[in-house]
């Protein structure tokens, strides 16, 4: 057997489902036919904490320690018999495989409570009569997050389920604070990780460790695990690569760092990961590196072999997610808004429709990376091939497409061909609000498993759209979110706030654009953040364009990406925040949306401009926009039942035919003039999505006009032809 690439999560990522960067490596490194084993070390530590052995040796630990603790604290220790009895049916309960045990949860008399409860929302809202079993996941939950309190105020401050010392990376410009860190005793979360780690270095015996690191919040472990495979394997060679890297090292000069890696990679991880591997193998020598920086005689030193091409998206193979412990995964709800639970609840199969974004020019974006700047779709028959193999492997039909933002043309021939294959999945993904999501696409998405989107509404000020060179306006989010509330998928919105030269105007103003999309009911769910200036966006590389300057102009020697920033035209930002929360938590509950908006300021803020009807007014003003000619027409429906009977009126006799159609809830009947429906019916089979080829409007026009009937416009877009969309007659 040859030499084996042994691919890593650190802890921790998300609970619910692996992170798919290494099943992505894997899948392309089986087409090389490089053996790879991989792990989510953060499932698997999580597992081995969460346990009744866990929770035992981890409240004999605390007992070693002081005594002095607070009152919540002292609550959970002396519950400490109750956790320890009830942990392994909780987790077991959690993975999806104690479904009733929800019934004594529910009680609120079988786990022990302690200081989360107390922020408990209101669970008959959230979940009603009939959900037993989300609100014990709820419940669940809260008992895991006091245990994380536990650990966090007495084994562990940097304890944190998808944020573990996520504090000590987070803008991490100087390498100090966590060079400090990696040189103090293990924690106890570290003790769990290296002993989980060591055996599965004796299981593999790998040539070469891959450690992907998404996120900040999986820094320090990646740290410590290079470090101990560096001090225990020194032959075996750990690179670092994954989103952290991608954004956050690409000036890195410190050469402490690779004390714990050799080497570092940056953007796809395809061809770097296949260089190196060569390299380490004795087949390629170091200037054939790509993208990939290491120590040569002390000092940091990037190779990049422009001579290697990137992998096209059609060549990297199915992602594999074999060797990941998929059964042990916990579904848990933190929050019941709708859309975060879909985050951290059920397992979804990630996958990613195109390779960065089509749009690419948001000027808060990082879009100057490679990651971002590249834009390659995959073609749709490959994606559905991609996910039926994935199907196979996890026995899981949920999707999560990660896209920075879906193509409508590719989610349209996505939709197509999964309803074409009669597969049966879920899926969501992120998109731009923009006017190509017809009501009939909305509608198609829906058919073929679509349950959800979101997408950055941002700022909600058209002024301020245009400065993000969005490409969208406010009146036109409102008509996509009707459109895709109507076809009944979930609708969330990212919104900002903060943006370079925004006033607190435009703040109240967005804030009551939210309102009376939540009013509208065609936003279920909403997020705000507060803008954060970063080195590789526009507004980080020319910030005189934007009005703002950066603080400091310094470049540090690890850590490079978010940038501090003044804005001395826009409101002090950060005073909004708590009020443009709080109002956004009420909204979603359905409550106070005729409030006042200073309501949710304690300090005086400017009355709203913007008028009390404006949603409204825009969801009516593009009702009557006609398909294009190029528009394909699609029947998803059945074979409608079709008759022909005569109709008599003052003596005049005429053919009828009548068309009944049928779908899984409704049947309607639609009687027109007997070549009209015998047309109808004949053209139907044409544009049925069974048949290989589509046809455009204007050839469905032609064949109107072919079969010698006038007024195809009279006919096709007034009722009851325009109401067979609800059946499945598609403008696309």
């Amino acid at each position: 057997m040859s030499a084996s690439v042994f691919l890593i999560t650190p802890p921790f990522t998300q609970l619910n489902t692996p992170y798919p960067a290494t099943a992505y490596l894997k899948g392309f490194l089986n087409t090389k036919n490089i053996p790879a084993f991989q792990a989510d070390l953060g499932i698997e530590v999580t597992v081995a904490l969460f346990s009744k052995n866990g929770l035992q040796q981890l409240f004999e630990r605390i007992h070693q320690g002081g005594d002095t603790f607070s009152d919540n604290i002292s609550r959970i220790l002396a519950l400490e018999d109750d956790y320890i009895h009830t942990i392994d049916d909780v987790i077991h309960f959690l993975q999806g495989h104690n479904p009733t045990l929800a019934h004594r949860i529910c009680k609120r008399d079988f786990l022990p409570e302690a200081g989360r409860f107390a922020q408990l929302e209101d669970l008959g809202w959230a979940f009603g009569s009939m959900g037993t079993q989300d609100k014990a996941k709820h419940l669940a939950t809260m008992y895991l997050e006091d245990l994380s309190d536990l650990i966090m105020e007495c084994v562990d401050e940097h304890f944190g389920f998808s944020r573990y010392a996520e504090k000590l990376a987070r803008s991490a410009n100087s390498f100090d604070e966590l060079y400090d860190a990696l040189q103090q005793p293990y924690t106890y979360i570290d003790e769990i990780l290296i002993r989980i780690l060591s055996e599965r270095m004796a299981m593999v015996q790998p040539a070469m460790v891959a450690i992907s690191v998404p996120f900040p919040g999986n820094l320090y472990t990646s740290l410590r695990c290079g470090q101990w495979i560096k001090a225990h394997y020194p032959q075996v060679k750990v690179a670092m690569g994954g989103g952290f890297a991608n954004t956050e090292l690409r000036s890195l000069t410190d050469p402490r760092v690779f004390e714990f890696y050799d080497f570092i990679t940056l953007d796809d991880g395809e061809a770097p990961i296949e260089n190196l591997y060569g390299y380490i193998t004795g087949a390629k020598t170091q200037q054939d590196l790509k993208r990939t920086f290491t120590l040569v005689n002390g000092e940091v030193t990037y190779f990049n072999n422009q001579s290697c091409a990137d992998y096209k998206q059609g060549q990297v193979g199915t992602p594999d997610y074999s060797d990941f412990l998929l059964d042990q995964y916990i579904s848990a709800i933190e929050v019941v808004n709708p859309m975060h639970r879909m985050w951290s609840d059920g397992r979804w199969n990630k996958l990613t429709m195109a390779h960065g974004c089509y749009w690419g020019k948001c000027t808060f974006c990082d879009i100057s990376l490679d990651y971002i700047r590249l834009y390659e779709p995959v073609a749709a028959s490959l994606l559905v091939d991609r996910m039926e193999e994935i199907i196979k492997q996890t026995g899981e039909t949920g999707f999560h497409f990660v896209d920075e933002a879906a193509p409508p043309a590719l989610m349209r021939a996505l939709a197509l061909e999964i309803i074409r294959r009669k597969l049966t999945v879920s899926w969501w993904t992120n998109i731009r609000f923009e006017k190509s999501f017809s009501r009939d696409l909305c509608f198609l998405l829906k058919e073929s498993g679509c349950i959800a989107v979101s997408g950055g509404l941002e700022v909600a000020s058209d002024r301020l759209l245009e400065m993000i060179q969005k490409g969208i306006t406010v009146a036109q989010v409102a008509q996509v979110n009707r459109n895709f509330t109507e076809a009944g998928i979930m609708v969330h919105a990212y919104l900002m706030f903060g943006f370079p030269t925004q006033t607190a105007q435009e703040t109240i103003d967005s804030l009551e654009m939210v309102r009376q999309m939540f009013k509208a009911g065609i936003l279920q769910s909403a997020f705000w953040h507060l803008f954060t200036m970063t080195a590789h966006s526009p507004v980080g590389l020319e910030p005189a364009k934007f009005k703002v300057r950066k603080e400091t102009e310094a470049m540090g020697a690890f850590a490079n990406n978010d940038l501090q920033h003044i804005d001395e035209t826009g409101a002090d930002h950060e005073t909004f925040s708590f009020g443009l929360k709080k109002s956004l938590f009420n909204y979603m509950h359905g409550l106070c949306l005729d409030d006042p908006l200073q309501k949710w300021f304690e300090f005086k803020v400017p009355k709203t401009k913007i008028a009390p009807d404006y949603i409204v007014n825009a969801l009516m003003e593009d009702q009557l926009a006609s398909a294009k000619p190029t528009a394909k027409i699609v029947w998803l429906g059945k074979k409608p039942q079709v008759e022909t009977y005569t109709k008599s009126k003052k003596g005049n006799t005429w053919e009828v035919t009548s068309l009944t159609f049928q779908n899984r809830k409704e049947k309607i009947n639609i009687s027109v003039d007997q070549q009209q429906g015998l047309w109808l019916a004949g053209i139907l089979e044409k544009v049925s999505v069974s048949q290989p080829k589509t046809l455009t409007l204007q050839e469905v026009k032609d064949n109107y006009a072919a079969a010698g009937l006038e007024d195809f416009e009279l006919f096709w877009d007034n009722k009851p032809v325009n109401n067979l969309y609800k059946f499945g007659l598609l403008n696309l």
